[in-house]
């Protein structure tokens, strides 16, 4: 990276961006400083740039730092932490402004703070880890990956040339990859990805090129099982791809060939017409299953089980997710436990290298009116439900409407489709749908949706209800009766206001059952609390024996 290059955007595992005030004078926080320099060589290693504020690309135009900063930085990380390696290094932006870049390497082993604290970076978080976290980032984490490790007798020579052409020419038609790293010979390209170490195959060599002998040998290539169950869970199909003659990128494509369930169409209601959908859009699968390859542990036995049921599918895979990511984050966070791997797998454009790939399976299932996945993480496994049938074929019209007309990024599509398989959602209850800590964090999902009119807010702060608008159902020709459920607050105002009318001094369970036991209790408290805050509505009594009247008393209507 040029001194000058420095990332865009929000802060990732890779790079974080500290105050110099954390380092200089009164407010320093030296045990933090080292605490971040422990996540990252306990991750893969990353950048901080000391002296850009948090929410800027760029330090002060002409900030001036002392020269000996860098080394007091290296030498206070080196006294506050263990088995931590920095490189630091006084850098001037091209604005004039100086800094400091921390290159905080990956570590052999473990790393940890002086006072026995560890810390692993996750997303923008350096996060300690504590109990169990602790131990599973021992065995995770050794010293050398396993994918790296010599196979005893798995010597290049013997390995499967069909293979390794393939790979070397797929490699070199990919836009992903330099140029000056396609020219390299085939010898040269199986060093530079790390598939061989002298005359031997790493186990990620025996893996991409490897003979069937040598897949074997290693006892935890990927087996991938497909099993077809009926309506009463009984065995129709089995398919297994247990013979280890199969890369990863091969077993991709067997299992898509091979299963013809996969590719079945049915058509479901489309306005006037009928349109016909995959039973499994490919992306998703193909998205579903790199995953399973590419972050399974790889030092943990177990086959991989496709389990199609009628009314859906779950991929087993064996291992827990990697640290630092569970079902209720997966959506946003991203951890690789298998770097080498992910790195072949995305110059070959099989993955994308930065991300899980949970936000393709969510925007691609929204998109044709299906739930989103399901993830539960097990004691020694992760099953991922992949549902089959089309819940709202209308939603999937609406989304395509929208996206043709506003060009939507993916996490408008995915925040716009959640949104569209319910009758409205509260800001609390939308952000856990987005799997987002609060209601705060849906501003970069939504402002725009809000902005061009594709999502309606009602009710303000906590009470904040998101719906989409009538107006635009009507517009695609998706405008379904309003429920009670759904009921508008203005429209539930007005039914209780008339409820009082005609029956004054009436409890709120009383009202409740009138105008609609299927209202949300709690909504309608709050619509009644609204009334009261207005002037409208007069209770009388305490707690459960309230009753409620309209303030100029009825109108004169008879029970």
């Amino acid at each position: 990276m040029s001194p000058n290059a420095l990332p865009d955007g929000d802060e990732t595992e890779h790079f974080d961006r500290k105050s110099l005030r954390k380092v200089v004078g009164r407010t320093a926080n030296w045990d933090a400083i080292a605490g971040d320099c422990v996540a990252f060589a306990n991750a893969a290693g990353g950048r901080i740039y000391i002296g850009i504020e948090d929410d800027d690309d760029a330090p002060p135009p002409k900030q001036v730092i002392d020269p000996g900063l860098p080394e007091r930085i290296k030498k206070r990380v080196g006294e506050l932490s263990a088995n931590v390696a920095a490189v630091c290094e006084l850098r001037t932006h091209e604005n004039g402004g100086q800094y400091v870049e921390v290159h905080v390497l990956r570590a052999a082993g473990i790393a940890s703070t002086s006072a026995g604290k560890f810390f692993l970076r996750v997303g923008d978080e350096s996060r300690p880890l504590v109990g169990d976290d602790i131990a599973r980032l021992i065995n995770e984490r050794p010293a050398t990956p396993w994918e790296f490790l010599e196979t005893s007798g798995s010597l290049r020579a013997e390995a499967d040339e069909a293979k390794v052409r393939w790979l070397c020419d797929a490699l070199r038609a990919s836009s992903r990859v330099k140029q000056s790293v396609k020219e390299k010979t085939n010898e040269e390209l199986l060093a530079h990805y790390q598939l061989t170490s002298g005359p031997s195959l790493t186990n990620l060599g025996v893996l991409l090129v490897g003979t069937a002998r040598q897949r074997s040998m290693l006892g935890t290539a990927p087996v991938v099982q497909f099993i077809k169950y009926d309506e009463r869970a009984n065995k129709t199909n089995k398919i297994a791809w247990d013979d280890h003659t199969l890369s990863p990128m091969e077993l991709l494509e067997a299992v898509w060939r091979d299963v013809p369930d996969f590719r079945e169409t049915y058509e479901v209601p489309d306005g006037l017409l009928r349109t016909t959908i995959p039973a499994f859009d490919e992306a998703v699968l193909r998205e579903v299953l790199v995953n399973a390859l590419a972050h399974r542990p790889y030092t943990q036995r177990g086959d991989i089980y496709l389990n199609l049921h009628p009314d859906r599918l779950e991929v087993v895979n064996p291992g827990r997710l990697p640290l630092g990511v569970t079902p209720r984050n997966i959506l946003h966070e991203s951890r690789r436990r298998n770097d080498g791997l992910a790195r072949v797998l995305s110059d070959l454009g099989f993955m994308e290298r930065e991300g899980s790939g949970f936000d393709l399976i969510y925007d691609r299932l929204l998109q044709s009116g299906r739930q989103v996945p399901g993830i539960k993480e097990g004691t020694d496994s992760v099953h991922v439900t992949v549902p089959r049938r089309v819940l709202r074929p209308e939603v999937a019209r609406l989304l395509r409407e929208a996206n043709a007309r506003f060009q939507l990024n993916q996490r408008e599509r995915i925040a716009l489709g959640v949104l569209a398989l319910t009758e409205g959602l509260t800001a609390t209850e939308f952000a856990r749908r987005l799997e987002l800590p609060d209601a705060d964090a849906l501003h970069p999902w939504i402002d725009r949706l809000l902005e061009v009119g594709l999502i309606t807010p009602t009710g303000q702060t906590r009470a904040t209800r998101y719906f989409v608008p009538p107006a635009f159902l009507k517009a695609v020709e998706l405008d379904i009766k309003t429920t009670l459920k759904r009921v508008q607050p203005h429209r539930l105002r007005a039914l209780i206001l008339e409820d009082l009318e005609r029956y004054p001094g009436s409890s709120s369970s009383e009202i409740h059952q009138r105008i609609g036991p299927e209202i949300n209790a709690r909504t309608l408290k709050r619509a009644i609390d609204a009334l009261i805050d207005a002037g409208e509505v007069v209770p009388s009594g305490k707690k459960r024996w309230t009753k409620y009247r309209l303030k100029d008393g009825p109108k004169g209507h008879a029970p």
